[in-house]
């Protein structure tokens, strides 16, 4: 019987064949095998109690492969059972490095012998579900009800075990790639989402607003914390940084810090500024600053011969832009009555209006979504800057800039390419969890490109990833006690491949 167009029949496949259309997850496998992931999940996490059962380890890799491969959501892992040559790989790389009697014991955790490579979704949600605790939900009533609305839970034990476990992968991957001055960007995005219990953010529709910080040069996510979509961004950012700064490892020496206006918070500022921080001192920063009535004063008394262009520089040529910047004489009342203190500079940038006002509207109906000032006839986009860097104004401008175009490339990523913005449960904490695990993936994937492939690959989405390296035809054979993935693909692809896997052989061990 003809099944299609084509003269093309389909078939099951016998029994017994393990053929997986993703490949290229074999060096993925070996990068979490390098850092220790079930290992460290396990001790860590700690979710799961006793010796039976999916452990930590299985259940948090498992997430990781769904978002690498494409998945979306808990029962993707379905699709994932589904390629027994990707289970054959999973099997092999959870027992690496065990003696032949841990393994014994690791087979011994389903008593009725192990049917699946992969956690079920069932097991994935309770697994979820175990780093939610119903006080989240009792807080966040009372809060509201007090009219208190920035309310952030506490994570219970699973859920900060969870962000450390990220944590400390970034820890080991920065054991292969050093980094002694590190530049961290705060930065918050929203995750729409239509669950009712999700509460309504600034932008008026439900989402969640996790606030993350970002390891600028090793392109990591060091740190997040999981909010509601109501909990301004801003909002105890000096805590959350504190959280970050924690984290580095020793090879760190400085750290910088950039942020958008909600991290212009003077507690934040002045920690960083005044060197409260015993291990790095004094923290350089620049960060946007509010555009308030007294900064617009400073702003119309700085004399017109302070404006200078600002100028980009690129493969050796000058780009005009449009814009000037000055350096303005601002003191504001939380920093004016302390003698001796570090020097707060604030700069201001203005870039001339180019839309004309529209006939027949009045110019009070035409609200803009920036500060908008005038000068001299002409009506401007006004920003300002807060930095205690002692650079040429403009540097600084550029340097802070270079925050924007990563950090929200960054958010798109999680949102967009892994699993970030479909997240799974009614649960404050079981999302939160999918969310920790995410972050996962996307360190396991930044590392991949940056640290292992380099070069072109560096700079390309998790889309390309995917369609040139991640899937790939292959089918496991055993032979005298070994594995083999025999690719179907061409030479080139198999040498990147195996390339790959030889430099994440070749990385220096972890100690301790």
């Amino acid at each position: 019987m003809q099944q299609g167009v084509l003269p093309i029949q389909c078939e099951v496949e016998r029994a017994g064949v393990q053929v997986t259309g993703r490949g290229g997850l074999l060096p993925y496998l070996d990068l979490m095998a390098k850092v220790e992931l079930w290992e460290l999940a396990g001790r860590l996490v700690k979710a799961r109690s006793g010796s039976q059962g999916w452990s930590d380890g299985q259940l948090v890799a498992g997430v990781v492969l769904v978002n690498l491969a494409g998945g979306s959501c808990v029962d993707d892992l379905r699709l994932l059972e589904s390629d027994a040559g990707l289970g054959a790989l999973v099997r092999q790389a959870e027992v690496q490095g065990m003696s032949r009697q841990e393994r014994r014991a690791f087979e011994r955790r389903h008593r009725k012998g192990r049917q699946r490579a992969l956690p079920s979704e069932s097991a994935l949600r309770r697994f979820l579900e175990a780093s939610h605790d119903e006080s989240y939900e009792a807080g966040r009533k009372e809060s509201l009800a007090a009219g208190v609305k920035a309310y952030i839970p506490k994570p219970n034990a699973v859920l900060s075990g969870l962000m450390e476990l990220n944590a400390e992968v970034v820890s080991k991957m920065l054991h292969w790639a050093p980094l002694p001055v590190a530049t961290l960007d705060m930065d918050a995005t929203l995750v729409e989402t239509t669950k009712d219990e999700a509460l309504f953010c600034y932008k008026h529709f439900r989402a969640y607003q996790p606030l993350n910080v970002w390891l600028a040069e090793r392109q990591l996510m060091l740190w997040s914390e999981f909010r509601d979509g109501n909990v301004p961004a801003g909002h105890e950012q000096l805590r959350v940084f504190q959280d970050a700064l924690g984290r580095l490892p020793s090879s760190v020496g400085k750290v910088r810090l950039r942020s958008d206006s909600a991290g212009y918070q003077w507690d934040l500022l002045k920690y960083c500024a005044e060197g409260q921080n015993k291990r790095f001192g004094v923290i350089d920063f620049a960060v946007s600053a509010d555009v308030s009535k007294e900064f617009r004063q400073a702003v119309h008394e700085t004399p017109s011969d302070a404006w200078q262009p600002l100028v980009r520089r690129a493969d050796g040529m000058e780009i005009t832009t449009g814009q000037e910047w000055a350096e303005v004489c601002f003191v504001p009342n939380q920093i004016g009555h302390k003698k001796g203190g570090p020097v707060y500079r604030f700069l201001a940038i203005r870039e001339p209006l180019r839309q004309l006002e529209l006939s027949g509207v009045e110019p009070t109906q035409q609200a803009l979504p920036f500060p908008v000032i005038e000068q001299g006839g002409v009506k401007y986009k006004l920003f300002g800057v807060v930095t205690n860097l002692e650079q040429p104004g403009d540097e600084v401008i550029w340097w802070l800039r270079e925050r924007c175009g990563k950090s929200e490339e960054a958010h798109s990523i999680m949102k967009s390419d892994l699993a970030g913005g479909t997240l799974p449960s009614k649960f404050f904490g079981a999302n939160a969890a999918w969310w920790q695990i995410m972050l996962l993936a996307f360190n396991f994937n930044s590392a991949m490109k940056h640290l292992v492939l380099g070069g072109a690959w560096a700079s390309r989405r998790l889309k390309a990833l995917r369609f040139g390296f991640i899937n790939v035809v292959g089918r496991i054979v055993h032979h005298a006690r070994h594995m083999v993935m025999k690719l179907a693909s061409c030479r080139e692809t198999t040498e990147l491949i195996i390339g790959a896997r030889q430099r994440i052989l070749a990385l220096a061990p972890l100690s301790g």
